[in-house]
């Protein structure tokens, strides 16, 4: 069984104006995920900016999303590392913080061979009991894990349970998908490809768009699952200018000043992420208008 169907949001971790973690404004956020239907939280991923937080930062945010989060909706942690021994450390801290599940990045700048991949991944999936989803995000880490990698692992690692697709290759999404034969729970990491991942088989999405919208980013996944292709269909749509705005900067540049300009965060980001170009700005303030998020 999937550690969840539907939208999982890849929470962004807000941060006050001196750059620590704003905790109190974190609370407020998984608040209003979960009072919107968001069917994951998943924290200090990408959008999370777990590459500049601290050891100790990393797992205290963990710590404090479990239990704001208390049980509710699955809590899944981002503790992937291009040094495996780091990425073992992390995985086991976020299981005894009581996490549900793990969120596992490619190793990055390393550019492993797909057995280096097999053995890094393997050996951090072994030192932990909960399920781990491996995340394929070759744009930023520049390593791709082949389908074949991928099925190997959820065969062969009995607690690897699936993948985070973000690689935007739909040819190869579909061919993990005939390999695995649903043996894989295939999430989208790209807003803009969440339908066409479900009619492959998926079972969802980790979206950085449920952060402003979590009850529409529910619904496209929920529409599809309850046989509204029509629905799911057009609300993918509406939501394509959105999304291809939140994407405009390297993410989560956009995702933190729509959420400033929502009133739900300062918007602070840690260098070597700048604040949005004007040009970006107003273009996502523009795609928020047209989509009912901001007046």
């Amino acid at each position: 069984m999937a550690i969840f169907r539907g939208a999982g949001v890849a929470i962004v971790t807000p941060m006050k104006k001196n750059g620590e973690v704003d905790f109190e404004r974190f609370r407020e956020l998984i608040e209003f995920q979960v009072e919107n239907g968001t069917d994951a939280v998943i924290v200090c991923g990408t959008t999370g900016e777990a590459s500049t937080l601290t050891h100790e930062e990393h797992l205290e945010t963990i710590r404090f999303c479990v239990e704001t989060v208390a049980g509710r909706i699955p809590v899944i942690a981002g503790t992937g590392s291009n040094c495996t021994e780091t990425a073992v450390y992390l995985s086991r801290e976020a299981q005894d913080h009581g996490a549900d599940g793990l969120l596992v990045v490619s190793p990055y700048y390393n550019k492993a061979t797909q057995n280096g991949l097999y053995q890094h991944f393997k050996a951090i999936a072994e030192s932990v009991k909960i399920p781990v989803i491996l995340y394929n995000i070759p744009g930023r880490t520049g390593c791709n894990i082949l389908p074949e990698t991928v099925v190997r692992l959820c065969r062969e690692v009995d607690n690897i349970v699936g993948v985070k697709e973000a690689s935007g290759n739909i040819v190869q999404i579909a061919q993990l998908a005939a390999l695995s034969h649903g043996y894989v729970d295939i999430y989208s990491g790209d807003d803009n490809q969440i339908l066409p991942i479900l009619a492959l088989g998926g079972v969802g999405v980790i979206s950085v768009l449920s952060n402003v919208a979590p009850r529409q980013t529910h619904e496209i996944c929920q529409k599809f699952f309850d046989g509204d292709i029509e629905g799911s269909r057009r609300m993918q749509l509406e939501a394509l200018e959105l999304i291809n705005a939140l994407f405009c900067e390297v993410n989560p540049i956009p995702v933190k000043k729509a959420l400033s300009l929502m009133g739900r965060i300062e918007g602070t980001l840690r260098r070597p992420l700048t604040e949005m170009e004007e040009a970006g700005a107003a273009r996502l303030a523009d795609a928020m208008k047209a989509y009912g998020l901001l007046p």
